[in-house]
């Protein structure tokens, strides 16, 4: 299988590239890409292990930071600003560490430079319990889903990776297993002596938990011109919980 990223680039402009975070895909942001794209070359990526992107037992923040690496090499993208969300805002933040050259501006949606806590335990259960084998229509999974979690809106976001094949069978569009094999990487921070000096724009939603006030010294360790900004009334999912404001926050910062 090709190791390539899938990708769907619209626009014309200057190149953002947008990363989705764990379990998420690049569908999740089309709203959002089709406004960048009035004014931007925005590139949309699933990454590995999710969406329409290869799957592979290796799994980290180096690995995914250096498939994006290769995608701009493969289309010609010599630098670019990046927005990233939660697991897709520390790929980002991992290449703009460690490659800046390759960043121009770089905006995190909801997730700092710490270590956090395995909060997607429970989720994983929910998912490796559905048997896909003995579905016969999306609903079941949904229903499943919906009384082992309880919470509506997340069992919306994860049945976008539930799909079908040519015969029939239901299966997983992301590589489940070695997520939760490597569900450890996912949660670690960053621990190098590494700086980004460049526009940096870190977003949260109010009502998160992710980025605290009092992680702002650790985040200006590694982004010395960090700035920072939040949406009201959004989780952790902000870009959907107030696309317009999370929009707008977009285009004043790439501007």
């Amino acid at each position: 299988m090709s190791q390539q990223l899938y990708s769907k680039i619209t626009g014309q402009g200057p190149p953002v590239i947008i990363l989705h975070g764990l379990l998420g895909t690049s569908d999740n942001w089309h709203s959002i890409a089709a406004n960048l794209a009035e004014h931007y070359t925005v590139c949309l990526l699933d990454l590995r292990n999710h969406g329409r992107s290869f799957h592979s037992h290796d799994f980290n923040y180096e690995l995914m930071a250096q498939d994006v690496m290769r995608f701009m090499s493969d289309n010609w993208i010599q630098s670019a600003s990046v927005i990233g969300h939660s697991m897709g805002g520390k790929v980002a933040m991992y290449l703009a560490l460690h490659e800046p050259d390759l960043v121009d501006r770089l905006l995190v949606a909801d997730i700092g430079v710490k270590d956090y806590p395995p909060g997607h335990l429970h989720i994983f259960d929910a998912l490796s319990s559905v048997n896909l084998n003995q579905l016969t229509e999306r609903r079941q999974a949904q229903d499943f889903l919906e009384v082992r979690l309880q919470n509506k809106d997340v069992v919306l976001f994860l049945m976008k990776n539930l799909t079908r094949d040519k015969e029939g069978h239901y299966h997983w569009k992301m590589n489940l297993p070695a997520i939760i094999a490597n569900y450890v990487n996912i949660m670690k921070g960053f621990h190098e002596s590494l700086i980004f000096d460049k526009p940096t724009l870190f977003v949260k939603g109010s009502r998160s938990e992710y980025i605290k006030d009092d992680d702002r010294a650790g985040i200006r360790s590694f982004f010395p011109n960090a700035t920072f900004s939040s949406i009201e009334g959004a989780g952790h999912w902000l870009h959907a919980d107030n696309p317009e404001a999370f929009l707008q926050i977009c285009l004043t910062f790439l501007d």
